[in-house]
């Protein structure tokens, strides 16, 4: 028999580097668990070299769950096309950012360049010490005094400047430098939120549909309800806290208006911003009412009081619980903890991402407890029809 002839199990075996194999040997981990611990090691290399991504991706996730049931409406309306559902849906999501941002910057950038103007006339011919900051208790002898040191006289805005830039003028460059890169930082996480966010929209079901598959065999009997509980948490606690914010900065806005205060537009922005942590909003208008009272308007300032006391007591006691939890109502404590840890992980970003991770902590939790006092005859809580345990002994009220 010639080479030729030689078929290819009979071809001779090549010589390995590390010595001849034994077929017959046992493996040192079963297989199962050898596939684990590689998931394992790969989940934790990638969380290693993608963590600066996890943030425009939670933004995307949590966008993309308080959008889909307006999503899936475009969907029907672009004939199931995805690729075109999501692009709209994109640019709609960029016009509802860009535009609202476009308009507050524009205000802001005219009340600065007022604010800029008023401080080069007073540095021209100087300003005594408004009423209002006379008035103030406690601090107001204290605070007009330095106005007239500091202000009061011609130029002297000018020289408080240039002392203040020229010993700090180290710390000044450090802040721009910080300023800079982190308006880039920023530029770049919208970018890649956008980016992400299209996917969610594009192939959001295929991974629903994928992620389902994988949920029943690791919680085979929870996973349907967690899978829904933590979706409609998701999108009613970031949908309901953004309508809240809004609609206060928009309402109490007008009245700042109706109340003479000096830039409304920018005080109701600012106002709504505090909206989104529990007691900013009162805060808010109870500083500026105080301003009204200084300022001699006593009667604006109390009627201004007045409407945000009645105004947040409707907001709280009727709309919110209606809009912001969902099947989840999260008590007071949750919802602090998740504003605080959320701000001072991911900055603005954690005021919707830490209540949102709450919420699920939370849904997480009944759920569980839910299983125990239904599996259990003699447990000591009872189950109401929306999932949420009632102590009989405590009572309802």
């Amino acid at each position: 028999m010639n080479r030729n002839d030689m078929t290819q199990g009979d071809a001779p075996k090549a010589a390995r580097w590390l010595g001849p194999t034994h077929a017959n040997r046992s493996a040192l981990i079963a297989p199962v668990s050898a596939a684990r611990w590689l998931l394992l090691l790969v989940v934790i290399a990638a969380i290693y070299f993608f963590h600066g991504f996890i943030v425009p991706v939670l933004a995307a996730l949590v966008i993309g769950f308080a959008s889909w049931p307006l999503y899936r409406r475009l969907l029907d309306q672009a004939g199931h096309n995805t690729t075109l559902g999501a692009t709209i849906a994109l640019l709609a999501i960029i016009g509802f950012l860009i535009i609202p941002i476009s308009i507050a910057i524009a205000y802001t950038v005219d009340e600065l360049r007022q604010w800029i103007g008023w401080a080069i006339e007073v540095n021209r011919i100087g300003a005594p010490a408004p009423e209002w900051i006379a008035r103030l208790p406690g601090a107001g002898d204290w605070l007009a005094t330095k106005w007239r040191e500091h202000i009061g006289s011609p130029g002297d805005i000018a020289e408080l400047v240039r002392i203040v830039s020229g010993a700090n003028i180290g710390n000044i460059y450090r802040a721009l430098i910080a300023a800079g890169d982190g308006a880039f930082h920023l530029v770049l996480t919208l970018l890649f939120m956008l980016i992400a966010l299209f996917f969610v929209y594009r192939d959001g079901e295929k991974f629903v549909r994928q992620l389902d598959l994988l949920g029943e065999r690791i919680l085979p009997a929870r996973w349907e309800r967690i899978s829904r509980v933590v979706p409609a948490t998701i999108s009613s606690t970031v949908t309901g806290m953004t309508l809240i914010a809004i609609g206060e900065g928009i309402v109490l806005g007008v009245a700042y208006w109706l109340a003479g205060v000096p830039s409304p537009v920018t005080l109701g922005v600012l106002t709504g911003m505090m909206a989104l942590i529990p007691g900013g909003a009162p805060l808010s208008f109870t500083l500026v009412s105080i301003y009204l009272a200084a300022s001699g308007s006593y009667i604006q300032g109390g009627a201004l009081f007045a409407w945000g006391t009645i105004e947040l007591f409707i907001v709280d006691k009727t709309i919110r619980p209606r809009l912001v939890g969902g099947p989840i109502k999260l008590p007071f404590l949750p919802t602090f903890f998740g504003l605080v840890g959320g701000v001072k992980t991911l900055g603005f970003l954690g005021l919707f991402i830490g209540p949102v991770l709450m919420a699920i902590l939370v849904s997480i939790w009944r759920e569980w407890v839910r299983e125990v006092a239904l599996t259990t005859p003699d447990a000591p809580l009872q189950v109401e029809a929306d999932g949420t345990m009632v102590d009989p002994a405590a009572g309802h009220g």
